[in-house]
């Protein structure tokens, strides 16, 4: 039996950030990087402040691991043409945030960002997607490794990689519902809310505890309906948006040639990062045509 969960989204702003739950994120994370993860805090961000834009379209959560390093979780709903900017700003700026001062270039903080979009982000076949910054040689294409002098006083690091901010992206609405691995069962969990019985990743077990709707307090419960109102209205307007320039580009191209038309259209639909399925649907477009666009 399927158990229906709050959104993960909600989850962050209301539930997560409570160290009796911890588990669930640890587990999460534990998955995710492939690696035991402990919380040691949960803490402030700039992003954490809300606004009335956060309630349907965006949260985020700021973790430090016991080991030391800082795990941020970005969730969006909405297509942003420029995210993987904002990503680099968001690990930069933490790094900035968390410098004290006087600080030896050895002491910048690990950090970790997780970015989990429900949106069509970039071009790509896989669905979760990981990125390191390695040093390359031009010309015999070898790994710039740690010399012996840095392993001696760098005993923590292991490769040069290990440094720099790591980023992860999971692509949620392009999971097929197959959950094949442990990772996969959190990727279904944060596409459907919910945890079919049998899933046994990390964490999930304590997630389909407490993150029950039927458990919630009444005042919770609420504060959660009220969200997925807000969630609702969002959604709808931003689909009345669409159509309408479906719509207005379709009008257009009637005098410019309809194929030109569609194609301006398929054009913008992609930069407001909505996913490809649905500018098939609304243009009439190949797959092939409107990735070349």
């Amino acid at each position: 039996m399927k158990r229906q969960l709050v959104s993960f989204d909600w989850a962050l702003k209301n539930l997560l950030r409570n160290k009796a739950n911890f588990e669930i994120l640890e587990g999460f994370f534990s998955e995710l990087l492939m690696q035991e993860i402990k919380i040691k805090n949960i803490l402030e961000s700039e992003g954490n402040k809300q606004t009335s834009d956060d309630k349907s379209n965006r949260v985020d959560l700021l973790a430090e691991a016991a080991a030391g390093e800082l795990i941020l979780i970005e969730l969006q709903v909405e297509g942003q043409f420029d995210y993987f900017h904002r990503m680099l700003y968001g690990a930069s700026k933490l790094i900035t945030d968390y410098m004290v001062s006087g600080f030896d270039y050895h002491q910048v903080r690990k950090v970790i960002s997780i970015n989990i979009v429900y949106f069509d982000l970039g071009q790509g076949e896989d669905y979760i997607y990981k990125g390191v910054n390695e040093f390359r040689g031009i010309h015999k294409h070898d790994i710039l490794r740690l010399s012996s002098v840095q392993k001696k006083n760098l005993p923590e690091i292991i490769n040069v990689a290990d440094i720099y901010p790591e980023y992860y992206i999971l692509k949620v609405n392009d999971f097929d519902d197959l959950a094949k691995d442990s990772l996969d069962e959190w990727i279904y969990f944060l596409k459907n809310s919910e945890i079919p019985d049998g899933f046994s990743a990390k964490g999930l077990q304590k997630a389909a505890k407490e993150l029950d709707i039927l458990k919630l307090s009444k005042e919770k419960r609420e504060i959660f309906e009220h969200f997925i109102k807000d969630r609702r209205i969002a959604e709808s307007s931003s689909k009345t948006a669409v159509m309408e320039g479906v719509e207005k580009g379709i009008a257009i191209g009637t005098e410019k040639g309809k194929i030109e038309g569609k194609i301006e259209v398929a054009r913008n639909l992609k930069l407001a990062g909505i996913a490809i399925d649905v500018i098939i649907r609304a243009t009439g477009l190949s797959r092939e045509e409107i990735e070349n666009v």
